[in-house]
């Protein structure tokens, strides 16, 4: 009878033990909850309103037929890359993009676009027109701003001229009114174009950007030199081997010729991008920031130097 009830009560402290530990695990179980996958923007993908026509791009391009022949395509397409940044102050990504709409005629007109992310979803907002036939450089977002980089003409030049001055827009979203407009950043401190020359100083290489939306960046910048001299010649270092040749300039115009270089191999070398910005250049011009921007033969894209 005595064992009985001593094996009782194991049992039930057993029970209890079970429970109470059983208890203290579940206490100790964190239960993860799932968190919400951020939505991402696709401006490659979004409707635009040019002019009050609405074109719906897939894959960064759309085509009409115009009203006068059917042959003729309006397209718009996105030109370059778009960028990402927050634009509006709530810490989420948001883009801005080049449009370039050809609506048939001997004009292609570029506009400015942000698409802005509201956590669920994305909307387009309206465009800002940039300009007929100019020369897109860059666009960046700093401040919480599109900033768009490009050459225009001279307003007394005609629209075969090329583009040789600089410009930069700085395009602002209200997150209040839901519009965009052009916003005047304070140039206080920033290089005068009109003063700044070609030998002024070793220029180093930023970029190239050809106009079908491909660009290189220089893996090690401060290898790639650019030395204008004042008897017609240059110099420059690259990643790899130096060059050397002879340089004209007539207006805005620049040539390079009789380049000549030395001959080692290095595997992975950018030195033959570096080079085209010299052989393919048609023209060039200085920015507000600073920097000289070659303008590459019949308009295919741009080299920034800083």
């Amino acid at each position: 009878m005595k064992l009985l009830k001593y094996i009782l009560v194991l049992v039930v402290i057993g029970v209890v033990i079970f429970f109470v530990m059983r208890n203290k695990t579940a206490e100790n179980v964190i239960t993860e909850v799932p968190q919400p996958t951020p939505y991402t923007v696709d401006p490659l993908n979004m409707s635009y309103n040019i002019s009050g026509e609405v074109f719906t791009l897939k894959n960064g391009i759309a085509e009409k037929d115009t009203a006068i022949d059917t042959d003729t395509k309006n397209s718009l397409v996105v030109f370059g890359s778009p960028v990402y940044g927050d634009l509006d102050g709530d810490k989420d990504q948001d883009a801005a993009v080049w449009l370039v709409n050809d609506p048939g005629g001997t004009g292609k007109f570029f506009y400015g676009a942000l698409v802005i992310n509201n956590g669920t979803s994305a909307k387009a907002t309206e465009v800002m027109f940039l300009g007929d036939r100019i020369a897109p450089q860059t666009l960046e977002i700093h401040d919480g701003r599109a900033v768009y980089n490009f050459a225009e003409r001279k307003a007394s030049d005609p629209m075969t001229a090329e583009p040789s001055v600089g410009r930069s827009i700085w395009v602002n979203y209200d997150a209040k009114t839901g519009q965009i407009g052009e916003w005047v950043k304070d140039f206080e401190g920033e290089a005068d174009p009109s003063k700044m020359t070609l030998g002024m100083k070793t220029w180093e290489w930023v970029s190239t950007t050809y106009n079908d939306g491909k660009k290189i960046v220089p893996k090690d910048p401060e290898r790639f030199q650019l030395t204008f001299k004042s008897d017609g010649t240059f110099s420059a270092s690259t990643d790899c081997n130096g060059v050397g040749g002879k340089y004209v300039v007539k207006g805005k115009s620049i040539t390079f010729s009789e380049m000549m270089s030395t001959l080692m191999f290095c595997e992975g070398s950018q030195e033959n991008d570096f080079r085209k910005g010299f052989e393919q250049a048609g023209s060039y011009f200085f920015t507000s920031k600073g920097e000289l921007v070659f303008n590459l033969k019949f308009d295919s894209g741009s080299v920034i130097f800083r």
